[in-house]
């Protein structure tokens, strides 16, 4: 794609992503982290992995997380978070984003959520990046499957069975992100936003944050992204996902993606679909 690069400002900058074919609702990623910093952003699904060498610093549900070489990360969906390294020569690590709908069809368990977003064990951790590392491999249906319930199942320690209900939660702001959602593609304002919340603007702009760790804005970016991934996915032309989602132009939509998920849109788009 001419004018557009295909690759990190920083030479050892690296990320790939597979998706099965046969296995809607998986997708692999691993990449090699020195010098980006990833704005924050959303995967809509369990993200599962392990730091193979080096540090991530990244925040997520407020607060700033340090993983290590042998840890393994858990993230549970819709929750914004960051990323970026903590030590000089970046980090390396693997990742698997699994939809909530395939986890609990594999597990045969509803709601499941982990509490620790890090959990520091080098013999779990060493396990979970060959079961990656095999998953990205292997090109037979069977034994992707027979992986990825182990991959599971090497998580089960750190889950939970039902994902506990916040006090402050309140379901106004759930309403607010389906509006977001719905209205990805329009230029949004403090006061609608506001109205949908049945609060005063400025209050609700300081209840939102407090409640995501995230302003509207922020929020509104990060369904936008995640939306343009997944249209990119279905082969949606570059060009048409920038304009779908609301963002001014390819280019706009080159910056915002690779900010965010560590990959152009061409690229991310190749990979995903080869």
């Amino acid at each position: 794609m001419q004018g557009v690069p295909d690759h990190f400002d920083h030479p050892l900058d690296r990320a790939q992503f597979r998706r099965p074919a046969h296995r809607a609702g998986v997708e692999l990623y691993r990449a090699h982290i020195v010098r980006h910093a990833f704005e924050p952003h959303t995967h809509e699904a369990y993200g599962l992995g392990a730091i193979e060498t080096g540090v991530e610093r990244f925040r997520y549900r407020g607060s700033d997380h340090l993983a290590p070489e042998d840890s393994r990360v858990m993230m549970n969906p819709d929750v914004l978070h960051t990323g970026r390294a903590e030590t000089d020569g970046g980090w390396r690590y693997r990742m698997a984003y699994i939809d909530a709908d395939v986890v609990e069809t594999i597990t045969g368990q509803r709601g499941v959520w982990f509490r620790d977003a890090v959990e520091h064990d080098a013999a779990r951790a060493r396990r979970v990046t060959g079961l990656l590392d095999a998953l990205w491999q292997t090109s037979e249906p069977l034994a992707f499957d027979g992986m990825l319930l182990e991959l599971l199942d090497a998580f089960s320690d750190q889950a939970r069975a039902a994902r506990p209900v916040a006090r402050d939660a309140a379901p106004r702001f759930a309403r607010v992100v389906e509006y977001l959602r719905d209205n990805l593609a329009r230029r949004l304002t403090l006061d609608e936003l506001a109205a949908v919340a049945e609060l005063s603007p400025f209050h609700f702009l300081r209840a939102f944050r407090t409640q995501y760790d995230a302003t509207p804005q922020q929020m509104l970016m990060a369904l936008r992204l995640f939306e343009a991934k997944r249209r990119l996915a279905e082969g949606v032309a570059p060009v048409q996902v920038a304009a779908d989602v609301g963002l001014s132009d390819q280019a706009h939509l080159t910056r915002a993606f690779a900010q965010r998920y560590g990959v152009t849109p061409a690229r991310y788009q190749r990979q995903v679909r080869d």
